[in-house]
């Protein structure tokens, strides 16, 4: 798949979203890259063989203090990895639900949720 089609479905996915959860995301920025670099995998602490489908980067909304934004601040950085989300999905529409479900991943860590948490709710 292109990397504009990927894009242009990540789009689409957070636009399916409730209207509550995309007024509410504030200095985010969600971008599309090929694979994590060893750099990242090392950090996060993904084993050899183990796929890294997205990324959250950031200052989660429930740990902003009063002092957020005293400052300008870099935006929160959520990245897909396209590679990795069709190794696991065969299809155009498994792709689809794939990016959907990795986006609210971690779209749920912006929102503060731990990796316990975001597992619990499905995600």
């Amino acid at each position: 798949m292109e990397k504009e089609q990927f894009e242009h479905i990540a789009q689409e996915a957070f636009d399916s979203l409730p209207e509550v959860f995309q007024t509410t995301m504030e200095n985010v920025h969600i971008v599309v890259e090929d694979l994590p670099n060893p750099e990242t995998s090392r950090k996060v602490g993904i084993r050899s063989g183990g796929m890294l489908l997205g990324l959250y980067e950031g200052v989660p909304l429930s740990k902003r203090g009063i002092w957020y934004g005293m400052h300008p601040a870099l935006p929160d950085k959520i990245t897909l990895y396209k590679k990795n989300i069709e190794r696991v999905a065969q299809s155009e529409k498994v792709i689809r639900e794939k990016i959907r479900d990795v986006l609210i991943h971690e779209i749920a860590h912006h929102f503060g949720m731990d990796e316990e948490e975001v597992r619990k709710a499905g995600y």
